[in-house]
């Protein structure tokens, strides 16, 4: 009975500091969602915004990214890699912020030997746009506003899969909200758009595809 007692008024407690710090709600359910596997929150800004690690869905905010040619998780077909014709595919997200200034897209490789491999880099998006077509032009400026950075191929924008043959590799195509444009000039790399990104993100999607050879 004792044990009951105790249990009743712990969770009492608890339930009375989630209603009243709103904070302390954000951060139950980021753990929750880590221990299942589904969500975490994104580091950085206070806000605090929660999204989907795999891509499974949309973030508790709204925000979400989603690829036309692969399902999430799913394998990327073989056309947007260096084994077809190497040409981008097509993404569409939706639920950008309202205080969105510009937008962000970095697509990497966390299981390249040795680093993370990035394959394509662009910033200063409009927050008015909500797609990008297929086969993206690799130019540095993208018609309609935008800038594409370099890749680690050495070349401006997108270069596809092209992993070394064995397992199949991760590639992670996150978009970023921002409170501000970058105004950084054409055929910067990644990591001086995440400097300029520092303390400006509002919220962060991803959707993750898999390609081996």
């Amino acid at each position: 009975m004792q044990q009951k007692g105790f249990l009743h008024r712990t969770k009492r407690n608890l339930r009375t500091q989630l209603r009243h710090h709103p904070f302390l709600l954000s951060a139950a359910l980021g753990l929750v969602a880590a221990n299942s596997g589904q969500t975490r929150l994104v580091a950085g800004d206070a806000s605090l915004p929660i999204r989907w690690s795999g891509g499974q869905g949309p973030s508790l905010g709204g925000f979400s990214i989603r690829a036309e040619a692969f399902n999430p998780g799913a394998d990327i077909p073989r056309k947007f890699s260096c084994q077809g014709s190497d040409t981008s595919p097509a993404l569409v997200w939706t639920g950008v912020p309202a205080a969105t200034q510009s937008l962000v897209l970095i697509v990497d490789d966390p299981d390249a030997p040795g680093v993370t491999w990035v394959h394509w880099v662009l910033y200063d998006l409009p927050p008015s746009t909500r797609r990008l077509s297929e086969a993206l032009p690799p130019t540095a400026e993208v018609a309609g506003g935008g800038r594409q950075g370099s890749n680690d191929f050495g070349k401006t924008g997108y270069g596809g899969p092209c992993p070394p043959p064995g397992k199949p590799h991760r590639y992670f195509f996150k978009l970023y909200a921002l409170d501000s444009k970058l105004n950084l000039k054409a055929g910067v790399i990644k990591p001086e758009v995440e400097r300029a990104m520092k303390g400006h993100v509002l919220a962060e999607a991803e959707v993750i595809g898999r390609y081996r050879r």
